[in-house]
């Protein structure tokens, strides 16, 4: 009896592997195998030209916000040297200004001793 239930048990085992491997050899049929590729290369090279488009007009859209962009920041900076500029301006004024007092506090000098 104990062999007869051994020989059971194994076969039973045998059989359900034998099941289970027709059911997987049946989930890697040659379509489905095909199926999943093609979705695979679909997804990494599109050959509809509505994608390109989309690609194109993003591309599109991205050049002339970098352009806004670049554009932004040339008149930002010649903003700022032109107030370098004045700032200079301003500076040479006051120095000058400096030395005219400096020269007319001299000319006081020498005229009161």
């Amino acid at each position: 009896m104990n062999r007869y239930s051994t020989m059971l048990l194994l076969g039973s085992l045998t059989m359900t592997t034998f099941v289970h491997a027709d059911a997987l050899d049946g989930l890697f049929d040659n379509s489905i195998v095909g199926s999943i590729s093609q979705a695979i290369n679909d997804a990494y090279k599109p050959n509809n030209n509505n994608n390109n488009d989309d690609d194109r007009r993003w591309d599109d859209e991205n050049q002339r916000r970098n352009d806004d962009d670049r554009r932004q920041y040339e008149d930002r900076h010649r903003q700022l040297e032109d107030r370098r500029r004045q700032l200079d301006n301003q500076q040479r004024q006051l120095d000058d200004q400096r030395r005219q007092l400096e020269e007319d506090e001299r000319r006081l000098d020498d005229d009161y001793r």
